[in-house]
């Protein structure tokens, strides 16, 4: 009798926690196509031949486009790449292949510290240290800003991908007599490739929405840009700036360029979950 009830109050508790789950997943799901197609509907106004071709107007006066801003985001997340990647694929191999003392606990806990570190914490450091000792902002400040918030996802997705590979592959190449380090480049690196790129690809998606460090770092700009030592022109601080400003015309290309960036992080996510997607069916062949 008691194993009877026990079974049935299993049974209901089970029930309860997937009708809460699928509810929840539910009310994410609406508020998702919600936020997508209000930007959408706003955005896609904004969207012309000008809108990516033009630099801003001044205040007041309609047309103009975010050509500069576009070109100043590229620059900036192809150096917050240049710089965050390497190190973060570097460190993650150290953690995995090496960081089994005490060495590895400490830059682990740093790691995971700065995975959730606020990122306009990260600006104000960067200010700190680079903006005011040069006397100016600059875009190269704002992808040392954007690649110390990529790092911390590249190490620790590296060092999780690199722990997947199974030590008889690495004990089979090192048995053949290959180094250690051509081991880790041809056996390691190659077996754990897809999810070591899906691991860049969202520390990509997640930089190219940040506001607040550029805000401190490469500030913004109406000109095209100058040179990395300049300040540099952004998507998310012209985003900011327009849609706090009182004109009509800033305001829908404000929206404008939420559309592409919103656009821009779910591509990347597409082709994160294809990468993997084709991982896995290459693994079962």
């Amino acid at each position: 009798m008691m194993k009877t009830r026990s079974k049935t109050v299993r049974k209901l508790v089970n029930i309860a926690a997937l009708l809460a789950s699928g509810l929840s997943a539910i009310i994410g799901l609406v508020f998702l196509v919600w936020i997508l197609l209000d930007v959408f509907s706003k955005g896609i106004g904004a969207i012309n031949w000008k809108f990516f071709t033009e630099l801003p107007t001044p205040p007041g006066i309609s047309g103009g486009g975010l050509a500069n801003a576009m070109l100043g985001t590229v620059i900036i997340t192809v150096l917050a790449t240049i710089l965050g990647v390497p190190l973060g694929i570097l460190a993650g191999t150290y953690l995995s292949e090496f960081g089994r003392n005490r060495l590895g606990e400490i830059i682990r806990f740093l790691t995971n510290t700065f995975v959730s570190a606020p990122s306009i914490v990260i600006g104000v450091f960067v200010y700190a240290v680079m903006v005011v000792p040069l006397g100016n902002f600059s875009g190269l400040a704002g992808g040392i800003s954007l690649a110390i918030i990529m790092l911390p996802v590249v190490t620790r997705t590296t060092e999780e991908m690199l722990r997947l590979v199974p030590d008889s592959m690495r004990e089979a190449a090192l048995a053949l007599g290959a180094p250690y380090w051509h081991m880790v480049w041809k056996v390691a690196y190659r077996s754990a490739g897809a999810g070591m790129m899906t691991g860049i690809i969202l520390a990509i998606a997640r930089v190219s929405g940040e506001t607040a460090p550029l805000l401190f770092t490469a500030l913004n700009s109406p000109y095209w840009p100058n040179g990395i030592m300049q300040p540099m022109a952004n998507l998310t601080v012209t985003i900011f700036n327009y849609a706090m400003s009182p004109y009509e015309d800033w305001q829908v290309q404000a929206w404008g360029g939420s559309l592409l960036i919103a656009l821009t992080v779910l591509v990347m996510n597409i082709a994160a979950r294809m990468v993997v997607r084709r991982a896995g069916k290459s693994r079962k062949r």
